[in-house]
């Protein structure tokens, strides 16, 4: 069968296609037919057996096929009933004879189908010359390239080397093998004469285990019936699946240049199976984009705005109750970008505070130690701010250590300036940088004697309690008691005063912006289910903390993501311990630089927006995005560490799980690949709607289905906003978040509304609406008649600009776009601007109107749904006149890269044309004068063709 023997030519395909295979012959009325496919010997006809046809009859002539067509794309596919059932990747059509009558197929697998459709393809363009065509550039340049590496190693001439040079130079080429597995292919093909290989041998074993069948594939797809990439042919690939823009030919000789292992493919300009394998294992093409490696959001909001890398209880090395203290624990915290850290202190012996869990069995380190540590460490991984958690238990005279200590290490780096009463919101991380700041508990403003009480929160005391209780116990209370303060260590702390939260309607009323409230976890998920809107709408302006329930004695960890849609900034998470949790929170972080900041969705920062953390739905004013991941292959898949099974081979399976708003939260899985951890083929399609891509991830996670005791392989978590579309390799993490050497999964990526991906329907086009079934948005009624009058104006420019939208895919509506987006815009953004200029006085307006109470909560959340429909409409028709431009340009850029343009008849008038190429910017913008120059020169070079 041809998926037994690795394919790595179009010879060895045509080779197969003589062995045959299997297929299914699909025809109209639901009806599917077993068939036994080969090709004839001579290569002349294509035959299937059995038949009721004569044998004469039961096959085409090769020189009738007109063309091979991949996929469900004919009539008889569209229209049998069995059409969702079958795979787009095992199917295939062979359009035949004068009247172009087609033969649809279906593979077992999309390896069989890539057989015959390469083999086929090849025939038609080469006939009985295919093989000797073949003899082939691509093996060519693999031949003469392992051939130089063998003689380069044969340094005495022999025409052969020992064994073992043999298993470390396949090694060389690729590490992921293990050299048990070379040395026995070795021995399979030589028998163990000697010791000693042959270059013969050497070649041969180096096909057999180096050999990615998925990527020869890949290769003939873009190859133009060539048994390698030129630049053009790279030049397609880059840009219509790894989304890379303005892309030429000097682009891609100089990635044939970096990868192409043969001096005949340097030379000529091609990319041979070899190299495209090395540039697809490649840093350019991980899944993760290079951009988000460096800090790439803006800085400037303020610190409400983002969320904060945070651990909790950061000492701790092991459990809660009883694990070691350590100072570690910082170091390990701030070299992984940690931004908020934990510091419990009680009196210590000799007048040294102390830190560690009160009222447990943890041990102990001194106080001055762990500032020393934290001085060192802060901005090693970030510039940006650290926030110091300070839970004080000392008594006057240790607190007064305290500060000498703090005053004395951290010096101008720990932040005191008074805030400032006529600000509303926090300085931004930027204006912050290089600063520590403290959250504490402070004394009153009008306090004047050295020292006074203030209440504290006990969660060690809370945590030894529960420790004790009995199971079922109702978890959610604070321990609070009075204890006196230190001014001097007071005055000390600055914009993160720790104050008690009592209600949502009190804090909106009193608290100030410097002022900062901690939550137990039980009692944030209350308020998460129970007020929802009001918890997002408090995070716009204060900072929130979150610490884990004091029932995780074992230092398990809280979902992060139950906060972060609620805009809880400051998550406090266990980073001594493993497991999905932690790697959503790393995962998360990784997408700003590792900074530690990452900045909320603007739906969650704009002072007057709808935003509900459970909505199970699309989110107003955001456009859904279509993410299709398919599961290629896998790499090198060790055996999970604490398992018990027999044996070093696994049964791997992969799931892409989904984390986000409940609306977005999904997971699927692959089958099962039996006995095949080295490079098992998985061939398998999933798509996801993310409602809120702003705050999204998805992981995939391998698994062992043959296992005793631990089935977890790897697994990598990467936040949507950082996915790259088109063919990449997803690097795979253990358990504790180590890189797994040279374990990957092979992918491809496409989303909706990012370039790349291949085909429109793979990025959601498909999925488009049609005019009658479109979904419009909605305005809220409010009851208040002079509101609803204004908001009442908007649906028409609302629908409009929908229309406008959905219609972008033909040429002659993006015409359409491109002239009305702007006047449909302005109508959105006024009837925006005349409804806001009711919103300071709203609810003096609706209380004349008679609403109070349930009703008049009711109308403001209307109002701030309505705002909201309204900017976010009017953002995304903005963009998508954005994306028409954009794409117009491509195709006309396109087209005289091709020489498809009237202008590039004559060499003069194209070389004008392609400098006038510079009349389309780099980048888009709003500019009226900008966007009018676009128009025209883009509508007149490309619509009119």
């Amino acid at each position: 069968m041809p998926t037994e023997k690795k394919i790595s030519s179009a010879s060895d395909c045509i080779n197969a296609m003589v062995e045959g295979s299997e297929l299914k012959k699909v025809r109209s009325n639901a009806r599917v037919y077993h068939r036994y496919f080969l090709l004839d010997a001579d290569m002349q006809s294509l035959r299937w057996e059995p038949s009721k046809k004569e044998s004469e009859k039961a096959k085409i002539d090769i020189k009738s096929v007109k063309e091979v067509r991949t996929g469900k794309n004919t009539d008889i596919f569209r229209t049998n009933g069995v059409y969702e059932q079958i795979s787009e990747d095992c199917a295939f059509s062979i359009i035949y004879g004068e009247n172009y009558e087609s033969l649809d197929l279906v593979a077992n697998s999309a390896d069989v189908a890539n057989v015959w459709v390469t083999g086929l393809r090849y025939l038609i363009s080469y006939g009985k010359q295919t093989l000797d065509m073949i003899e082939s550039s691509q093996n060519s340049m693999r031949i003469s390239w392992l051939s130089d590496l063998f003689s380069e190693t044969d340094v005495n001439g022999a025409e052969h080397i020992a064994l073992g040079t043999a298993v470390q130079l396949i090694k060389t080429l690729n590490p992921g093998l293990k050299n048990v597995k070379i040395e026995l292919k070795f021995k399979e093909f030589h028998k163990a004469k000697d010791n000693v290989v042959t270059k013969e041998e050497f070649i041969e074993v180096f096909h057999e285990l180096c050999t990615r069948p998925e990527i020869y594939f890949l290769l003939v797809q873009f190859s133009s019936n060539k048994e390698f990439l030129d630049a053009k042919d790279l030049m397609m690939f880059l840009e219509a699946e790894q989304g890379m823009a303005h892309v030429n030919e000097d682009t891609s000789l100089e990635i044939i240049q970096k990868y192409e292992p043969s001096k005949k493919g340097q030379q000529k300009g091609w990319l041979s199976l070899d190299g495209f394998t090395k540039y697809l294992m490649s840093h350019e093409c991980h899944i993760f984009d290079p951009e988000h490696k460096n800090v790439c959001q803006e800085m400037h909001q303020p610190l409400s705005h983002y969320y904060l890398n945070a651990s909790h209880n950061t000492y701790l090395i092991e459990d809660q109750f009883r694990g070691p203290s350590d100072i570690t624990g910082y170091i390990r915290a701030l070299k992984m970008g940690c931004r908020s850290v934990e510091v419990d202190v009680w009196d210590g012996p000799d007048n040294e505070p102390v830190i560690y869990t009160g009222h447990t069995m943890t041990s102990q380190i001194v106080f001055r130690s762990v500032i020393d540590i934290i001085n060192k460490y802060a901005f090693v991984a970030s510039e940006y701010p650290l926030i110091i958690c300070l839970e004080n238990h000392c008594s006057i005279k240790q607190q007064k250590v305290m500060f000498q200590h703090l005053k004395k290490i951290l010096g101008d780096k720990l932040y005191t300036e008074l805030p400032n009463a006529e600000e509303s919101y926090l300085p931004s991380p930027y204006a912050l940088k290089g600063k520590i700041l403290l959250k504490a508990k402070k004394l009153a403003a009008n306090c004047t004697s050295p020292e006074g009480d203030v209440t504290d929160e006990d969660e060690g005391a809370e945590m030894s309690q529960k420790a004790g209780n009995e199971a079922g116990e109702h978890p959610n209370f604070v321990t609070q008691k009075t204890f006196q303060l230190c001014k001097d260590l007071s005055d000390m702390v600055s914009l993160c005063k720790s104050v008690t939260f009592k209600d949502f309607q009190l804090s909106f009323q009193n608290q100030k912006y410097w002022e900062t409230c901690s939550f137990n976890e039980v009692l944030a998920t209350g308020y998460a289910n129970e007020h929802p809107g009001d918890f997002v709408n408090y995070n716009k302006k204060f900072l929130a903390r979150v610490y884990p329930s004091p029932m995780r004695i074992d230092s398990s960890n809280m979902n992060p993501q139950d906060f972060w849609k609620c805009g809880c900034q400051i998550v406090a998470m266990n980073f001594q311990t493993p497991g999905l949790m932690m790697d959503l929170n790393i995962g998360w972080f990784r997408q700003n630089g590792n900074c530690g900041y990452v900045l909320r969705p603007a739906i969650m920062r704009e002072e007057v927006s709808y935003f509900s953390a459970n909505t199970k739905d699309s989110v107003p004013g955001v456009s859904p995005q279509l993410l299709h991941i398919k599961i290629i292959s896998g790499q090198n898949f060790p055996k999970p560490k604490g398992s018990g099974s027999k044996g070093d081979v696994v049964d791997p399976y992969v799931y892409v799980e989904i984390h986000g708003i409940p609306a977005d939260c999904a997971e699927q899985r692959t089958k099962t690949i039996n006995q095949n951890g080295d490079n098992p083929i998985f061939d398998e399609s999933f798509e996801f709607q993310i409602n809120l891509p702003e705050l999204a991830m998805v992981r995939f996670v391998v698994l062992d289905d043959d296992y005793i005791g631990d089935e977890f392989i790897g697994q990598y978590t990467i936040p949507f906003e950082c996915l790259q579309p088109g063919f990449r390799h997803v690097p795979l993490q253990s358990l504790t978040g180590e890189m797994l050497p040279h374990a990957w999964i092979f992918v491809h990526v496409a989303m909706t509304n990012r370039r790349g991906g291949g085909k429109p329907h793979k990025r959601g086009l498909s999925v488009k609406k049609g005019k009658k079934s479109r979904e419009y948005a909605t305005m809220r009624i409010l009851v208040v008649k002079a509101v609803d009058e204004v908001f009442k104006n908007a649906l028409q420019p609302l629908r409009e600009a929908t229309d406008l939208r959905e219609n972008m895919q033909m040429i002659q509506t993006s015409r359409t776009l491109i002239e009305n987006a702007d006047g449909v815009y302005e109508k959105i953004m006024q009837c925006q601007k005349a409804a806001m200029e009711f919103h300071e006085n709203l609810h003096h307006i609706a209380a004349k109107e008679g609403l109070k109470g349930r009703k008049l909560h009711k109308a403001v959340e209307s109002f701030t749904w309505n705002i909201t429909i309204l900017k976010g409409q009017a953002d995304l028709l903005k963009h998508a006149k954005n994306e028409v431009l954009e794409n117009l340009k491509q195709i006309h850029y396109a087209a005289l890269t091709c020489d498809l343009s009237k202008l590039s008849i004559g060499s003069t008038e194209s070389s004008k044309a392609r400098r006038s190429l510079g009349a389309i910017p780099e980048k888009l913008t709003g500019d009226e004068e900008s966007a009018d120059r676009d128009k025209d020169f883009v509508l007149q070079r490309s619509v009119a063709r």
